[in-house]
């Protein structure tokens, strides 16, 4: 089961990229969820913290779109290596990480996103 939620939460992103509807990711998180990266201080609680999250999450570039090159799932865990490349301003931004997604039935109790934020921000001020 751990893969097939891993599968439905790159899904839900690639919508939230392309079409900016954070809906579907929304679906796929549980009512008591627990959402952050290591870009903003603290983590954000529920469906409505999920929705602010993913909200400014999104808000943050122009253009986007995260590729994966691994997607390892078990026991009620699963590990995502992504790149993400987008725009900001018109500038290119391109920056990699990996998402640890907890799992419980079929829908994701805690994401955390690792990367690293200097890399990132000096090519967005850039």
């Amino acid at each position: 089961m751990s893969r097939e939620v891993a599968e439905s939460f790159k899904e839900a992103l690639w919508k939230l990229e392309e079409d900016r509807d954070v809906e579907p990711m929304l679906e796929v998180l549980s009512d008591d969820c627990e959402v952050g990266n290591v870009a903003v201080p603290g983590t954000f609680s529920g469906q409505d913290g999920a929705r602010e999250f993913w909200t400014r999450y999104r808000k943050t570039f122009d253009e986007m779109k995260s590729t994966f090159r691994n997607i390892f799932a078990g026991d009620g865990r699963a590990a995502l290596e992504w790149t993400t490349e987008a725009t900001e301003n018109g500038d290119s931004v391109s920056y990699e990480g990996v998402s640890i997604l907890e799992i419980e039935g079929d829908e994701v109790k805690r994401f955390m996103a690792y990367f690293d934020p200097a890399h990132l921000n000096r090519q967005i001020v850039d």
